[in-house]
């Protein structure tokens, strides 16, 4: 069975093209030898899961952990009901348990407990139950929030004291934010903040995006496999157009080796990349729009409108910037400064912002042309100014950091005061 390249869900070895996944996370082996608690948080489709992975099965060949990957996903639904959501969630562990670990490490029984202390307990009787320190990485812990997120973090925390003999040996928390994000209604906050109920973690990580290196590692993978070559000029137009992402990254190539250059036998240029990034942008498959619903939140778009018409970020709190870099939408430039993650994202970006009033102009006709295909410079201006007048107002409308631009209305002139006519007075005479 050939390789793919995967735009959906965890990579497997062996059916996907994929780089080592312990290599993405250097400072995971350190902090899990000295016991820690840490958080990661990436963007989704980075390749988080995968790495997550890979990096547990790593820890069992080793012998000298039990390592297993969990997920709170399941209690998303449920967070309002904690008796729910916790059984939901220990339901689900014990299957992945039960899926991705031999019988003898699998956890004994959960242990009856009541509401908002099952989580501790199932932990500390696996943790005293397994023949090697535990290890438990727990994905997807912000999908849950309120009542729930709040007694999870606790219960952790409550335990923390009792490891390794009675409670995971290392521990992670895994999701798109980082924990002072985490949202919660409580209190009227959306966010946890530094008041956090998790504050044993020893670091947050993250997970970087693939150097212009690892992209071409990735596509030389499907070289050696069919034989079909991945030209410098497209391996770097890739990284340029993507700044490395791993989703893009992927998504292009799938598009490249299965739509754009099917045949095998033709070598990959940057043109062809181009058309590729042309119908990623326009089918705009789940990632990308995911991407533009993440615009309609107001933390967002208070941020990406003033960037985008180059006014200063004054007003707009530091949680709420770190928030959109954590999303993955916006980076940090070499100088400290803010960007859009990739070129890719900034176009989808514009055509968010601006997709109401490009919904509602009308076809223009190009009545700028001549018979002969040349440009008519008059008819252009006239043209140009018939449709400003018509729809520049709609445009601004789109961004009210452009408010500004609008053309301020003439204030009406004092009337003057008529003078009255001198007339040449007679001299009686």
């Amino acid at each position: 069975m050939g390789r793919w390249f995967n735009v959906a869900g965890p990579c497997k070895p062996g059916i996907h093209y994929m780089l080592p996944a312990t290599r993405r996370l250097p400072m995971v082996g350190r902090l899990i030898d000295q016991m820690s608690y840490f958080v990661l948080h990436a963007p989704r489709q980075v390749g988080k899961t995968t790495a997550l992975l890979g990096l547990a099965e790593e820890l069992l060949r080793d012998g000298r952990h039990v390592a297993v990957v969990v997920s709170a996903e399941v209690g998303a639904p449920l967070s309002q009901d904690l008796d729910a959501a916790e059984l939901a969630i220990l339901s689900a562990w014990r299957g992945a348990a039960e899926r991705r670990l031999p019988r003898a490490l699998w956890p004994p029984p959960w242990p009856d407990a009541p509401p908002g202390r099952r989580i501790g307990a199932a932990l500390q009787a696996w943790a005293g139950a397994a023949p090697r320190p535990l290890v438990v990485l727990i994905d997807e812990i912000d999908a849950l929030e309120d009542i729930a997120l709040l007694s999870v973090l606790r219960q952790i925390r409550d335990g923390y004291p009792d490891r390794p003999r009675s409670f995971p040996w290392s521990l992670a928390l895994v999701g798109m934010r980082d924990v002072r994000d985490y949202k919660v209604a409580s209190g009227g906050s959306q966010r946890l903040g530094t008041a956090s109920p998790f504050n044993i973690k020893v670091e947050s990580l993250t997970l970087p995006s693939f150097t212009p290196e690892e992209v071409a590692e990735l596509y030389a993978q499907h070289t050696a496999d069919t034989g079909q070559v991945f030209l410098p000029e497209a391996t770097a137009r890739v990284f340029e157009l993507t700044a490395g992402q791993p989703w893009l990254v992927n998504a292009l190539a799938r598009q490249l080796v299965e739509v754009v250059v099917p045949d095998a036998a033709k070598p990959i240029a940057a043109a062809d990349v181009d058309r590729a990034r042309n119908a990623l942008i326009e089918r705009q498959d789940t990632h990308l729009d995911s991407l533009a619903e993440r615009l309609r939140e107001p933390r967002v778009r208070a941020i990406l409108e003033p960037m985008l018409a180059g006014e200063t970020l004054s007003n707009v709190p530091e949680d709420d910037r770190r928030f959109v870099v954590d999303l993955g939408i916006l980076r940090r430039t070499e100088t400290g400064g803010l960007d859009v993650a990739n070129p890719i994202y900034r176009e989808i970006i514009v055509r968010a912002l601006a997709s109401g009033a490009r919904d509602s102009l009308p076809q223009i006709a190009p009545t700028w042309l001549r018979p002969d295909g040349r440009l008519d410079a008059e008819q252009l201006i006239e043209a140009f100014l018939a449709f400003w007048r018509q729809h520049g107002e709609a445009l601004l409308g789109t961004a009210p950091s452009l408010s500004a631009l609008r053309r301020p209305r003439r204030a009406a002139r004092p009337r003057r005061r008529a003078r009255r006519a001198r007339w040449p007075t007679r001299t009686p005479g």
